[in-house]
């Protein structure tokens, strides 16, 4: 057995414990009668880090949530190196779905079971003790910044402006992160990719006021007809999005990628069973796996209009709405796609009816090489604490913060998370199997281990 094996072994108990007394802090961002909470919890941080060898670490008040800044320093000609994480968490409601007490951790069957216990408390002291590890154990062979907000849950409002007011103290040379998902524990994964994100309101208006079906059925406009029209024309049958210049920037899978999505274990029909649809659909030439993960989407995600009530009212309506979004990938700029859909969806309204898009919220793709040197040591980590080399993949969702590090302080994040599918995150009976967070903690100590020999 590897010392990294013997070390977190030996200190198991006690690295659970340190979660417990974190998890047991109720830190939900999104209610303001955790505000004295979310303040204990940066406390709690900063006092950890000071504990298991941090030499620097402070609370940043902000407008929102404190921000807590750790600081270890090898030796300033070293790489530097910056752990983010984030210690707020999501309300725990509904509270008569959970098994057991939401913020009082227990270990059942296996697992820890709490609210925060994967995202992103016990993700974060993965990284933490990973660190305490690898620095027990002299493998620490950079500088080492940490960077824990609390505003996650809540769209790290004040976390851009914070980095931007303090970029010499964050300047770093890599971003490490656990707050994605692997695979499966049989099949682990780093994730090389986060979709943008893109968000809009259509709004098509005929006439000042509803009309009678019978009496002007045919001669006026209806709005829900139009505002179905102007939508059908966003993609074509092959699933291809017809916005001008849409996919003119679009980074496109290498061949290596492709290779990785390949190996995974997919079975297409189990797929559909689980879903209970017939057929799948999807962009012409790519595989589901890459579609929902790899390429960009166009989706209604709300409509309405007219009538709602129950039996019939033979009304032409006034107003027809759509919400609309597009997931994004790696090099679309989201604010020129929302443009770009905006000037489309005007150039192609008819003048019998008035249309009106307003631009809601969006975010950046995010994309890592994986022939990045911090890459490969993450990937070398993986591999030793899991027993087999993880497969790079781009994720599906969105993390907007993980691009705003990229702009604002032009270095790559590697996302290293260890989070699983069943782990129910943002859900009653959030949970995390204990070998999990056990391994993770031995991939980000065996990471220390080779960064940044790689």
């Amino acid at each position: 057995m590897s010392q990294i094996k013997d070390y977190i072994r030996e200190h198991e108990g006690r690295f659970l414990e340190d979660l417990f007394e974190l998890i047991r802090i109720p830190s939900v961002s999104a209610k303001s009668e955790h505000k004295p909470d979310m303040q204990r919890a940066a406390e709690y941080w900063q006092s950890h880090l000071k504990k298991i060898g941090v030499q620097h670490a402070e609370i940043f008040q902000t407008p929102g949530n404190p921000i807590v800044f750790g600081h270890y320093q090898k030796d300033p000609s070293l790489p530097t190196l910056l752990v983010y994480g984030h210690y707020d968490v999501m309300p725990p409601e509904p509270l008569d779905l959970w098994k057991s007490e939401p913020f009082e951790p227990e270990v059942r069957d296996g697992h820890i079971w709490a609210r925060g216990a994967d995202d992103d408390k016990g993700q974060s002291m993965i990284q933490i003790k990973g660190f305490e590890t690898a620095l027990a154990l002299g493998l620490v062979n950079c500088n080492v910044k940490f960077l824990l907000e609390g505003e996650e849950e809540i769209g790290s409002t004040n976390l851009e402006p914070f980095c931007r007011e303090h970029l010499e103290m964050l300047k770093a040379d890599n971003i490490i992160v656990s707050d994605t998902s692997m695979l499966s524990a049989e099949t682990p994964s780093i994730t090389t990719g986060l979709r943008g994100l893109a968000y809009w309101q259509i709004e098509v208006t005929g006439a000042d006021h509803d009309l009678h079906s019978g009496h002007f059925g045919g001669a006026v406009a209806n709005p829900i007809n139009e505002l179905c029209k102007l939508i059908a024309q966003v993609q074509d049958k092959d699933g291809r999005i017809t916005i001008p210049g849409f996919y003119d920037k679009v980074v496109d899978l290498t061949p290596e990628e492709r290779e990785m999505i390949r190996q995974i274990p997919f079975d297409e029909e189990a797929y559909k069973k689980f879903l209970d649809v017939d057929d799948l659909f999807g962009e012409k030439g790519y595989h589901t796996l890459e579609r929902n993960s790899c390429r960009p989407s166009f989706d209604v995600c709300g409509i309405w209009g007219g009538y709602q009530g129950e039996g019939s009212k033979t009304v032409l309506p006034s107003k027809a709405y759509a919400k609309v979004s597009c997931r994004l990938v790696a090099n679309q700029d989201h604010k020129e796609i929302s443009q770009a859909l905006v000037d489309y969806i005007e150039s192609i309204a008819p003048k019998y009816v008035r249309v009106k898009v307003t631009k809601m919220h969006g975010g950046q793709a995010y994309l890592c090489p994986i022939d990045l040197p911090a890459y490969r040591a993450a990937e070398e980590a993986v591999g030793v604490a899991f027993g087999k080399r993880p497969l790079g993949l781009r994720s599906g969702g969105s993390i907007p913060i993980i691009a705003a590090f990229e702009r604002v302080f032009g270095i790559k994040t590697i996302l290293m998370g260890f989070g699983l599918e069943s782990d129910a995150i943002h859900s009653p009976n959030e949970n995390l199997p204990l070998d999990i967070f056990y391994k993770g903690i031995e991939a980000v100590a065996e990471f220390y281990k080779v960064y940044p020999k790689h």
